[in-house]
């Protein structure tokens, strides 16, 4: 607990309990989507409802009832990587050559917003009479790095640059981020194809669930070999990331594993065969597993937040979120939807920069899916977006806050 007030006791929640809340949750987020047409207009992520809900009973019971509710959450990190492991093995090897250049201008273009977003936080934090590099916390190490970061670089921040609080202030903006980036990926890409007329793709091909559940068939081995290939994705996955360990380049373990689907999908190519294509139905198998373990990694993250962590700082996260949230819109909008190619794919590519600016990885993928269940699939997105977020972001992020910091 990093806040002011300590509760008088602590509820702890075992894994089973936990897993059954948020699958409750994720289904009271469907249910709600399903319902209400303004919510499907925007493309607000079903998890978002249900975790968001969760995450305001957690602190109304913090601060009303005096007592703190933990989550057990360790299944969480293993849902996110079977949700990679499924976006490799559908992953082409014509589609990824075709992906190389919009790699590289969405890389360039998501270093540029690292470079403002920490501008922005270290003048919104002089303004408040602090010492600038304390708007790093604001910035990029929190909203584009993820918790993780902000845990990596608190330490260096307190003992290096006498910024006692760096961990609160980094974990409030992370808190505030990760909320505003469900937020406004959505409605970003449905305004995006309004203002300029796009034509959706209106593909039913998707990579992360079916634009209708209801409509869809599946049957026992579909889902199975599904499960087969991503176990088998997840062991090479694993076993490549131990191998990483000695790099020069850290890289987040998820990365390892699309690495490990896409090897899985397309070395066999080579040969003229086609694993997925053989066995009919596992591409509906793995979008439907890749719907439930995103859904659920996304609601667990949600319900897990502890809001009350904003105490303290709360004046100047707020202050500064709302000046990046701003930013993070204005960029995705003109800069990134055009820079993309101002095209479908570009849209959802806009949608899914909010979780790059402002969330995570996870959170980027959840907006663009939330676009494409709506308007049909974006397969060049699905594949550009996790790979800047889990490589080329991560290592931009560090080079630039380091680079900050010796000035």
């Amino acid at each position: 607990m990093t806040g002011k007030r300590r509760a008088l006791l602590t509820i702890q929640v075992d894994a089973l309990w936990s897993s059954t809340i948020a699958i409750m949750l994720l289904l009271m987020g469907k249910f709600l989507t399903q319902r209400y047409e303004l919510l499907r207009r925007y493309s607000i992520p079903e998890p978002l409802l249900g975790g968001a809900l969760s995450a305001a009973v957690v602190a109304v019971a913090y601060y009303a009832l005096d007592f703190r509710v933990e989550f057990s959450l360790d299944s969480r990190d293993t849902l996110l990587l079977y949700f990679f492991a499924a976006i490799g093995l559908r992953a082409e090897v014509r589609t990824l050559v075709k992906g190389g250049r919009p790699l590289v201008v969405l890389g360039l273009l998501a270093s540029t917003f690292i470079v403002l977003q920490n501008l922005t936080g270290m003048a919104v934090a002089d303004a408040f009479g602090l010492d600038p590099k304390t708007g790093l916390l604001v910035g990029s190490v929190s909203l584009t790095g993820g918790i993780g970061t902000t845990m990596a670089w608190s330490p260096i921040f307190a003992e290096q640059h006498s910024v006692l609080n760096a961990a609160e202030l980094g974990i409030a903006a992370n808190t505030v981020g990760l909320f505003a980036a469900c937020i406004i990926g959505g409605p970003t890409a449905a305004w995006l194809l309004r203002r300029h007329q796009i034509t959706p793709s209106g593909d039913f091909r998707l990579a992360v669930g079916t634009m209708d559940e209801r409509s869809t068939r599946f049957n026992y081995f579909y889902v199975l070999r599904a499960l087969f290939l991503l176990n088998c994705t997840l062991i090479l996955g694993l076993a490549m990331d131990q191998l990483f360990k000695d790099a020069p380049i850290t890289l987040p373990t998820f990365v390892s594993c699309l690495m490990a689907g896409i090897l899985i999908r397309n070395l066999p190519l080579l040969t003229g065969r086609d694993v997925i294509e053989t066995w009919p139905g596992t591409l509906k198998g793995l979008a439907l597993i890749s719907d439930i373990t995103l859904g659920m990694f996304l609601t667990m993250a949600l319900m897990g937040m502890q809001l009350w962590s904003l105490e303290g700082v709360f004046t100047f996260v707020i202050a500064a979120l709302v000046v990046q949230i701003l930013l993070a819109i204005v960029y995705a909008a003109v800069v990134v939807f055009r820079g993309m190619g101002g095209d479908y794919e570009a849209a959802v590519v806009s949608a899914g920069f909010s979780g790059i600016s402002l969330g995570s990885t996870a959170t980027a993928v959840v907006n663009m899916s939330a676009v494409t269940q709506r308007f049909g699939a974006a397969h060049h997105a699905f594949i550009v977006v996790p790979l800047v977020c889990g490589f080329l972001v991560d290592l931009a992020n560090a080079v630039i806050i380091g680079g900050i910091l010796t000035l």
